[in-house]
């Protein structure tokens, strides 16, 4: 069992684009308390798991919180609805039907190295960054 006191947003952390949208996390959740969980750490592949996830294969966003856990883009909505700010606009993609929603979402995740390269969140050097990755 992986500690879900604080809620988690679990992604890729060698993808450009999660790396980015883990910042805005930082940036956006001013309360400190989401937690990121690269998939490719222990906690992050605990958490796969335990969601029938598969963690070598990391097209998949989560964001657990209080027992509930949202996938790609509805992990990116309920994030920006916890953050508030400018991340409450990520509230717009449930005006798509559920269905293009998960199709996008796809598409984006199965293409992100290609269309935007790779990143490695561990690295930023940002103390107080670092201190939201769990190991």
């Amino acid at each position: 069992m992986t500690p879900t006191d604080h809620p988690i947003a679990v992604m890729d952390a060698t993808c450009a684009l999660c790396s980015w949208g883990a910042r805005m996390i930082h940036r956006l959740d001013r309360s400190g308390e989401i937690m990121i969980a690269p998939i490719q750490s222990e906690t992050g592949a605990a958490l796969m798991r335990e969601n029938d996830l598969d963690p070598l294969d990391p097209d998949t966003w989560l964001f657990i919180e209080d027992g509930a856990v949202w996938r790609d883009f509805d992990a990116l909505i309920r994030v920006g609805q916890r953050s508030g700010g400018v991340g409450r606009l990520l509230i717009g993609l449930k005006l798509l039907p559920p269905s293009l929603r998960n199709w996008l979402y796809q598409r984006i995740a199965r293409n992100r190295y290609a269309m935007l390269g790779r990143g490695d969140m561990c690295a930023l050097p940002d103390p107080a960054f670092r201190a939201r990755l769990l190991s």
